[in-house]
């Protein structure tokens, strides 16, 4: 297979700081965010709204890209699986992905609701969630 490289778009400022006091998911207690932008990349918040429905794609740097199987949840009850049929942070490329809603908008970055993504998470590219009703942007 060939190698891909990947430029991130902005990090995430976060008042989570690990992994250890990070929620596992975003309905977990995860607070807002802001998402700031390279200075390269600040042309495209152009339409980004209060209100929007995004993902946000994340390179999980605190991630171990050894892991290949894990027990869901961390719940050693339960029976190991492999990374693909989990959302662990831990997997051979560690993109994560967040669903969030812009709370607010700036010339440089991006204010969200809920994002488990720790303090300078790379962000990798930002997508408008698309309504079964809207056609594509």
């Amino acid at each position: 297979m060939s190698t891909i490289t990947l430029e991130p778009v902005g990090v995430v400022r976060s008042l989570l700081t690990s992994r250890t006091n990070a929620p596992r998911q975003p309905d977990e207690g995860a607070p807002p965010a802001r998402i700031d932008i390279g200075a390269s990349y600040r042309e495209a918040l152009e339409g980004l709204q209060t209100g929007d429905r995004i993902v946000v794609l994340t390179w999980l740097h605190a991630g171990d890209r050894t892991v290949r199987r894990v027990h869901p949840r961390g719940d050693r009850t339960r029976p190991a699986l492999g990374v693909f049929a989990t959302r662990s942070p831990d997997r051979p490329n560690p993109v994560g992905l967040h669903e969030v809603t812009v709370t607010a908008v700036t010339a440089d970055s991006l204010e969200v609701d809920g994002l488990e993504a720790i303090d300078g998470t790379p962000v990798l590219d930002v997508k408008p969630v698309l309504a079964s009703d809207v056609g594509a942007r």
